[in-house]
C-alpha cells in the first residue's frame, strides 16, 4: 500500500514504513496520555513532540500526508477543552504557530477544525492576557499569532476555498455571545488580512451581524475598536462587484458614529477613499435614467435614495406613528459620505466650478419639502416627519466632524443651504406645537423631534452668524405664550381627555427647551422679552410634581391601541414632572443669590418657588421618591442650589435628601448610562463648596452624614471603578481654584480640604488589587489607547477618566498646585503629612510582615510616594518633629520599594537641613536587635553622603563621624550588612581622599585594605557576585536623589526598577491626559533622566538581616542565616553528613536506613506532617523540607505527633534542590522520582538501591521539568481505578514502605 496519498486514510499500516509509523503512534499515545494529567508543567515538555508528529506525517511532496490531519486535531481538541486554562492557552498558541512549520493541512477537515474547536477556544477572554515581561499596552501574543496564522493559512487556499472559509469564520462570530476582548482580537485579525475579493453579499451581511454582537458589551472603547476593525475588514475583503451600494449603506449605518464611524476621523477618510476608488464597480441595483447617466454610481444612488426616502406612499389612512429613525440615519450618512467623496475628487480635479454640485443635488429634494412646510398645510404628515428627521440627522452627523467647523466645506455649504428654510421650518414647528395638532400618545415622539430640531437650528444660527435674531425672538415669544396658555387652561379633573393631557405634556416640554435656550445662549438676549418674564412667574407659581391624571376613556378606538404600544402613562407623567424641574432649575439658577436662608427673610420679587425655598425643597424630596431613576437629574440640580441656603435652618431635611440621593445611586448598576450622570449630580449636591463649609463650621449631623457619604463612596469605588474619580475630581477642582489666604471657610473654599483631609489621604493611597479579569480589561484598554488616532474609537469615544490611577494623579496634581507660602496651604500640607505618617505607623503595627505586591505593600508605597511629593513644601520647624517619625519608619520591616522611598526622603531632608544629622547618627546607637531590620536602610542613606554634604560648610568633622559609624558595620557577622557598609565606606572614603583629610591617615591602611580585599575577592562564589551586583544596582550606581526628583521617577521609574507590580506604574502620559487639574506653569519636575529610564530591574533586592517577611525565604541565597536547624548548605562538612545521620539513628536505637525523603516541593502542612510521621516510623535517615517553619504549624504537629523530635530534618529550599540533588548523586545516591512519565518503572517491579533518595512532587504541579531531568528513575504506583493520582503523602508512604520492605528482606537474607 502506497503511503503517499493526497487524502490519507484515517488509519493504515505498511511494513516498509514500520519504523516511522511506530514512532508516530508512540509519540501520539504519549501526548494524549500526558494530557489526561491536566498539569501544565508535565504537558509543556511534551509539546515539542507535536512538531515531530508533523515531521513524521508530512511527506516530501507538497500537500501529501502520511497520516490523516484529524489525528493531530484530536490532540489540540483535547487541549482546547481542558479545564486548565493554561493548557488551553498553550494548545492555542502551539496551533497558531503551525504556519511556521513546513506545511499546514489543506484538507476540508482542517478548516472545519478552525471554525469549530479553535474558535470555541478563542472565545475564552483569559487567553488574551499579556505574557510575562510584556509592557502594558502591548498586543497580547495570541492577538499577534492569530493575525499571522490567518494570513499564512489563507495563502494556501484557492480563491473559492478562501471565500468559503472566511464566510464561515465570520458567521461563527455571530453564533454566540462573545465577550468584548475575543471579538476585538478576532476582528483585528480579519482586518489585517491582505486585500482580496473574498466576501460577497452574504459575507457583508455576516459582518453586519457581527456588528450587532459587539453592541452587547458594556466596554464602549473595546466595542468601538471592534467596529473599526470590522469596517476595515469589509473594505479589504468585500468584492465590490458582488455587493450593491444599498447593501453597503445598510452595513455602514450599523456602525455607531459616537463609537467608531464619525466624520473627520482617519477611518471616515479611508472609507471615502474606498468608495471613491470603487465608484462604478459596485453591483448595479438601480436603473439609471438619462438624467442620471452623467453622474457617478455613488451620486446616482444617493440622489435616488433621497428621492425615494421623501416620497410619501399614498394611503387611505395615514399612519399615526413616527417613521423609524434608521432610514433617516442611513440617508444622512450616505449624503455626507458622497459629499466628502465629491470634495476628495475635486481636490484632484481642475474643474473647480463643479464643486458642491452633487451635494446641492442631494439637498434639493429635502429643501423643496422644507420650504413648503411653513405654508402648505396639506403636506402629508409622514413626508414632513421624514424631512425633519433627515434634516436633524444631517445637522447632528455633519457637526460630529472632529476638525475645525470653519475648515469643513461640506458643513459650511450645508448650513448655507439650510439657512433658506429656517423660517419655514420654525413656522411649521410652531404651528404643530401650539395649535393642538399634537394630541395623541404617538405625537409625543414628534414633539421630541421638533424640539430637538429647534435646538439645532438655534445653534446653527449662532455658529454661522445669521441675522435671524427677530425670527428666533418671535418664535420663542409665541411658543412661550401659547405653552403657558395651554398649561393654565382649566381641564375637567374628573374626566380628563387624552387630547388635553397630551397638549399639556407637549407645552411643558416646549417650555423646557425655551428655558435651556435662554440659559445656554445668552448672546440671543432673550431675557429682555416680555414672555420670558411671564414664563418665570408661571414656573415659580406652578404646582410641582403635579400628576396628570390618566384619561379614563382613551378614545376607545385608535388611541387605546397607541397607548398600549408606545409607552405607559406613568412614563409620560414622569417626563412631565421631569420637565417641570428642568424649568424650575432655570429659575433657581437665575435667582440663586436671592434665595432666602430662612423664613424671616423677604424677597422683593414675586416668585413663590424662590421666596419659599423650604417648600420647594420638600417638593424636591417628594420628586426623588416618585420619579424613576432616569428622570431625577434636574431634581438633583435644583437641590444643589437649595441645600446651601437651607443647611443651617433645615439640616434634617438636607440629611434626608442625602439619604434619598444615595439610595438612588446605590440602586443603579454602573453599567447603566444614567448611573454616571446621576452620580456626578449627587456628588455636586453633597460636596458643594458651601455645603461642605457650612457643615464643617457647625460639626453637626450634616458634617457626620457627609463623612459617612465619603466612606460609602470610597467603599463603592472598590467594586465600581471610576466612582472615586468623580468625587475627587469635583472636590479638587472646587478647592484648588481659590488662592485666598482668608481664614474664613466661606471665603476660602480651600479650607474644605483641611476639614475633609481624610478624602485626600484615602485618595493618595487608593487602589485595589485587581482580579485577573479586571486586569485583562485594563490591559486591552491600554492596548487600544496606544493605537492612538489609527483607531477611530480613541478619537470619538468620550474619555471617562475611570482608570483608578486617575484618583492618585488627581490628588498628586492637586498637591503640586499648593503654595507653601500660603498659610492655609501650609497648614493643610502639614496636617496631611502627619496623618500619612500615622497611617504608615498603624499599618506597620497591625501588619508586621506582608507579601511583596500585597495590598499592604502597595498602600505603603503609595503613601511614601505622596510624602516624597510633599517634602519640598515642608519647613524646618515642622520637620523637627516629623523627622523622628520618618526615621522610625526606617526601623520597620518594609519591602524594597518602600525602603528606597524612605531612604530618598531622609537623604533629601539631610541635604536641605544638615543640622538634622545628629538625629540621623542617633539611629546607629540602638542595640543590634532593633537595628537588625533597619541597618541596611541607614547605610544606604550614607551611600549618598556626597549629596547630603552639599550644603554643609564644614565637611571634615561630619566625614570623620561617618567613617567611625560605617567602619564598625564593615566587620559585622552578617554578609549583607557588610556589603551595604562597604558601599557606604567606598563613597565616604572617596570624599575624604578628595578633601585630602590628613587626620584620617591613621585609618588609611585599614580602609584601603578592606576595600582592596572586597574588590579583589578570589573565586566565583556568591560573595564576589553580590559585591558586583550591589555596586551595579540602580540605587547606588545610577540614581541621583536630586537630579532624579521628578514625577516620572517617583511614580514610574522607581516602581519599575524596584520590581513593583505593573499595576503600580503610572506613566507620565497619564499625568498629561488628566486635564481636569493643571500642573503649575512653573512646575519643572517631569521627566526621569535617560540614564535611569534605560535601566532594567537588577537581580539584587534590598533586604535587611532578620526580616520577618515571608519573601525573605526566596532571597537569602547570598546571606548567612543562623537557625536552630540550619540549611543543608551551611551545615557541617558534606562528607560527615551521612555519619551524623547514622550516629543519631544509633543513639535513638533505630535501624541504620539509608533512605532520604525529599519533600521540599510540598507546601501543605498536613501532608508534610503525615510524611514526617511515616518517615520516622519506617526509619528514614532524614526528611528534607522546603522551610523549617512548617514544623511549628498546628496542622503539621497534629499529623506528625512529635515525630519531628526523633527524625533528622533538613531545610532545602526549592530553588536549591538542583544543587542538592547533584551533590547527593556525587555521594552515590540514586535519585528516584514519584511521577508518571513515558518511561516510569512499575513500583512492584522496581528494586530500590540501599542509598535511595526519594523526591516527591508538589500536590498540584508534580515534579518540575528541570528536576525530572536529574532523576535516575521515575517510579509510578500501578492503579486500577479511573482517578489517575494519589495524595502525595499516600504515594510517599507506599514507596517508603516498599523501600523498607525490600531492605528488611535483604537483611534477613544476609543473616
Amino acid at each position: 500500500m502506497s503511503y503517499i496519498q493526497l487524502e490519507p486514510s484515517l488509519f493504515w499500516w505498511s511494513a516498509e514504513e514500520n519504523e516511522k509509523l511506530v514512532q508516530f503512534w508512540e509519540n501520539f499515545i504519549l501526548i494524549m496520555e500526558t494530557l489526561e494529567g491536566n498539569q501544565i508543567h508535565v504537558i509543556k515538555p511534551v509539546l515539542p513532540k507535536l512538531n515531530r508528529l508533523y515531521e513524521l506525517s508530512v511527506s516530501g511532496k507538497k500537500g501529501c500526508w502520511l497520516f490523516h490531519p484529524s489525528w493531530h486535531m484530536c490532540i489540540y481538541k483535547r487541549m482546547f477543552e481542558s479545564e486548565n486554562k493554561t493548557i488551553t492557552k498553550e494548545g492555542v498558541i502551539h496551533f497558531l504557530e503551525l504556519h511556521e512549520a513546513k506545511c499546514i493541512p489543506d484538507s476540508p477537515g482542517f478548516s472545519e477544525f478552525i471554525i469549530g474547536p479553535l474558535m470555541d477556544a478563542l472565545s475564552e477572554s483569559s487567553l488574551y492576557s499579556r505574557s510575562p515581561g510584556q509592557l502594558i499596552g502591548a498586543c497580547p501574543p495570541i492577538g499577534i499569532k492569530l493575525q499571522k496564522f490567518l494570513v499564512a493559512y489563507l495563502t494556501l487556499l484557492s480563491e473559492e476555498e478562501k471565500s468559503s472559509f472566511l464566510l464561515k469564520f465570520i458567521q461563527k462570530m455571530t453564533s454566540r455571545h462573545w465577550c468584548a476582548v475575543p471579538i476585538l482580537f478576532l476582528s483585528m485579525a480579519l482586518a489585517y488580512i491582505p486585500a482580496c475579493k473574498a466576501l460577497g453579499m452574504e459575507g457583508l451581511h455576516a459582518l453586519r451581524d457581527v456588528l450587532q454582537c459587539t453592541m452587547i458589551t458594556h466596554q464602549i472603547l473595546l466595542r468601538g475598536a471592534a467596529q473599526c476593525y470590522l469596517l476595515q475588514t469589509a473594505m479589504n475583503l468585500v468584492d465590490v462587484e458582488k455587493v450593491s451600494l444599498p447593501e453597503v449603506s445598510r452595513f455602514l449605518v450599523s456602525l455607531r458614529p459616537e463609537e467608531s464611524l464619525r466624520r473627520g476621523t482617519i477611518l471616515w477618510m479611508e472609507l471615502c477613499s474606498w468608495l471613491c476608488t470603487n465608484d462604478g464597480h459596485f453591483r448595479k441595483s438601480i436603473k439609471c435614467d438619462l438624467e442620471h447617466q452623467e453622474r457617478s454610481s455613488l451620486s446616482t444612488y444617493v440622489l435616488t435614495l433621497v428621492e425615494d426616502y421623501l416620497k410619501a406612499p399614498p394611503s387611505e389612512r395615514e399612519s399615526c406613528f413616527m417613521p423609524d429613525w434608521f432610514e433617516a440615519k442611513l440617508v444622512a450618512t450616505m449624503i455626507l459620505l458622497a459629499a466628502d467623496v465629491e470634495e476628495m475628487k475635486n481636490k484632484h480635479s481642475e474643474k473647480i466650478n463643479t464643486k458642491w454640485i452633487e451635494l446641492k443635488a442631494f439637498l434639493y429634494p429635502l429643501l423643496d419639502v422644507l420650504l413648503k412646510l411653513g405654508t402648505n398645510v396639506y403636506i402629508p404628515t409622514l413626508k414632513a416627519d421624514k424631512s425633519l428627521q433627515l434634516l436633524l440627522k444631517l445637522l447632528q452627523t455633519c457637526s460630529l466632524k472632529c476638525s475645525n467647523p470653519q475648515d469643513d466645506g461640506v458643513l459650511t455649504f450645508l448650513w448655507k443651504c439650510v439657512e433658506t428654510s429656517v423660517d419655514s421650518v420654525l413656522d411649521f414647528v410652531l404651528r404643530r406645537l401650539t395649535t393642538g395638532d399634537l394630541n395623541t400618545v404617538s405625537d409625543l415622539d414628534r414633539c421630541n423631534l421638533y424640539l430637538a430640531l429647534v435646538s439645532e437650528l438655534v445653534n446653527l444660527s449662532l455658529n454661522i452668524g445669521w441675522k435671524k435674531g427677530p425670527s428666533i425672538w418671535n418664535f420663542i415669544s409665541s411658543l412661550t405664550n401659547a405653552s403657558i396658555h395651554t398649561l393654565q387652561e382649566a381641564s375637567n379633573e374628573q374626566e380628563p381627555k387624552l387630547r388635553e393631557q397630551i397638549q399639556k405634556v407637549v407645552s411643558m416640554a416646549s417650555l423646557t427647551v425655551v428655558c435651556e435656550i435662554i440659559d445656554q445662549k445668552p448672546e440671543l438676549q432673550l431675557e429682555s422679552l416680555q414672555p420670558v418674564e411671564t414664563l418665570k412667574r408661571f414656573i415659580s407659581s406652578a404646582q410641582l410634581n403635579r400628576v396628570l391624571k390618566k384619561p379614563s376613556s382613551i378614545e376607545e378606538k385608535s388611541s387605546l391601541f397607541e397607548e398600549s404600544t408606545c409607552q405607559g402613562w406613568g412614563k409620560i407623567v414622569a417626563c412631565y414632572i421631569h420637565d417641570q424641574w428642568v424649568c424650575l432649575h432655570f429659575l433657581l439658577k437665575k435667582y440663586q443669590n436671592h434665595i432666602p436662608r430662612s423664613e424671616d427673610e423677604t424677597l422683593e420679587l414675586d416668585l413663590p418657588a424662590v421666596q419659599r425655598p423650604r417648600r420647594t425643597f420638600q417638593s424636591a424630596l417628594e420628586a426623588l421618591t416618585v420619579l424613576p431613576s432616569e428622570q431625577v437629574l434636574p431634581v438633583f440640580h435644583c437641590m444643589k442650589i437649595l441645600i446651601p441656603r437651607l443647611l443651617v435652618s433645615s439640616e434634617t431635611l438636607c440629611i434626608e435628601a442625602f439619604d434619598l440621593g444615595w439610595k438612588i445611586i446605590s440602586s443603579l448598576s454602573n453599567t447603566q448610562l444614567i448611573f454616571w450622570s446621576n452620580l456626578k449630580a449627587f456628588v455636586q449636591v453633597v460636596f458643594d463648596t458651601e455645603v461642605l463649609a457650612v457643615a464643617a463650621s457647625s460639626k453637626g449631623q450634616a458634617y457626620a452624614k457627609i463623612r459617612e457619604m465619603i466612606s460609602r463612596l470610597i467603599e463603592m469605588s472598590t467594586t465600581r471603578t471610576g466612582v472615586f474619580n468623580i468625587v475627587l475630581s469635583y472636590c479638587c477642582q472646587s478647592w484648588v481654584l481659590s488662592t485666598s489666604d482668608d481664614a474664613h471657610i466661606s471665603e476660602n473654599p480651600f479650607l474644605n480640604a483641611g476639614e475633609y483631609s481624610e478624602l485626600l489621604m484615602e485618595a493618595s493611597v487608593f487602589g485595589t488589587v485587581f482580579r485577573r479579569d479586571q486586569r485583562l480589561i485594563q490591559d486591552v484598554h491600554a492596548f487600544v489607547e496606544n493605537l492612538g488616532d489609527k483607531c477611530a474609537a480613541n478619537v470619538v469615544t468620550e474619555s471617562t477618566n475611570r482608570d483608578e490611577h486617575y484618583v492618585r494623579i488627581c490628588v498628586i496634581k492637586f498637591l503640586c498646585l499648593l503654595d507653601e507660602s500660603n498659610n492655609s496651604h501650609k497648614i493643610f500640607v502639614e496636617d496631611l503629612v502627619t496623618k500619612l505618617l500615622d497611617k504608615d505607623e498603624l499599618i506597620s503595627k497591625t501588619r508586621t510582615r506582608y507579601y511583596a505586591n500585597s495590598l499592604q505593600h502597595r498602600v505603603k508605597n503609595r503613601l511614601w510616594q505622596t510624602l516624597l511629593v510633599l517634602l519640598p513644601k515642608l519647613d524646618q520647624n515642622f520637620l523637627t518633629e516629623a523627622l523622628d517619625k520618618i526615621l522610625q519608619a526606617g526601623f520597620e520591616n518594609n519591602q524594597a520599594s518602600v525602603k528606597y522611598l524612605i531612604e530618598w526622603i531622609i537623604i533629601l531632608i539631610l541635604h536641605t537641613y544638615p543640622q538634622f544629622l545628629s538625629k540621623f547618627w542617633d539611629c546607629f546607637c540602638y542595640d543590634e536587635e532593633k537595628l537588625k531590620t533597619s541597618i541596611c536602610t541607614f547605610l544606604s542613606v550614607l551611600s549618598h553622603f556626597n549629596v547630603i554634604l552639599q550644603n554643609t560648610s564644614e565637611k571634615r568633622p561630619v566625614l570623620k563621624k561617618a567613617l567611625i559609624v560605617v567602619l564598625q558595620w564593615c566587620f559585622n557577622h552578617n554578609f549583607s550588612v557588610r556589603l551595604y557598609a562597604l558601599i557606604a565606606l567606598k563613597k565616604i572614603w572617596g570624599m575624604c581622599k578628595t578633601l585630602h583629610v590628613e587626620e584620617f591617615e591613621a585609618l588609611t591602611p585599614v580602609i584601603e585594605s578592606s576595600l582592596h580585599q572586597v574588590e579583589n575577592m578570589h573565586g566565583t562564589g556568591n560573595a564576589k557576585r553580590n559585591w558586583q551586583r550591589i555596586q551595579e544596582h540602580f540605587f547606588f550606581a545610577t540614581f541621583h536623589p536630586l537630579k532624579d526628583y521628578n514625577l516620572e521617577t517617583i511614580f514610574y521609574t522607581l516602581p519599575r526598577l524596584s520590581e513593583l507590580v505593573e499595576d503600580e506604574w503610572i506613566s507620565l502620559c497619564k499625568f498629561t491626559r488628566f486635564t481636569s487639574i493643571p500642573l503649575p506653569s512653573t512646575y519643572q519636575w517631569y521627566h526621569s533622566r535617560a540614564e535611569l529610564l534605560d535601566l532594567k530591574p537588577s537581580d539584587w533586592s534590598q533586604q535587611d538581616k532578620g526580616s520577618n517577611s515571608v519573601e525573605m525565604d526566596n532571597q537569602t541565597e547570598w546571606t548567612d542565616v543562623q537557625k536552630k536547624i540550619i540549611p543543608w548548605k551551611n551545615s557541617i562538612p558534606d562528607l560527615d553528613l551521612e555519619l551524623v545521620f547514622q550516629d543519631r539513628a544509633a543513639k535513638l536505637g533505630k535501624s541504620n536506613s539509608r533512605l532520604i525523603v525529599v519533600a521540599s516541593l510540598i507546601d501543605k502542612p498536613t501532608n508534610l506532617g503525615g510524611l514526617c510521621r511515616t518517615s520516622e516510623i519506617f526509619g528514614a535517615s532524614a526528611l528534607v523540607v522546603g522551610s523549617l517553619r512548617y514544623i511549628h504549624d498546628k496542622q503539621f504537629q497534629q499529623l506528625s505527633v512529635s515525630a519531628e523530635q526523633w527524625l533528622p530534618l533538613l531545610e532545602v529550599k526549592p530553588s536549591q534542590l538542583v544543587e542538592y540533588l547533584q551533590q547527593k548523586k556525587m555521594e552515590g545516591y540514586t535519585i528516584i522520582g514519584v511521577e508518571q512519565t513515558a518511561k516510569s518503572s512499575d513500583l512492584t517491579e522496581y528494586c530500590f538501591p540501599e542509598k535511595s533518595l526519594l523526591l516527591l512532587g508538589n500536590e498540584h504541579e508534580g515534579i518540575p521539568v528541570n528536576l525530572i531531568q536529574l532523576l535516575d528513575v521515575c517510579v509510578e504506583i500501578p492503579q486500577q481505578g479511573i482517578i489517575r493520582s494519589l495524595n502525595v503523602h499516600v504515594s510517599g508512604a507506599l514507596l517508603i514502605w516498599e523501600y523498607t520492605r525490600q531492605q528488611m528482606i535483604k537483611q534477613k537474607q544476609l543473616k
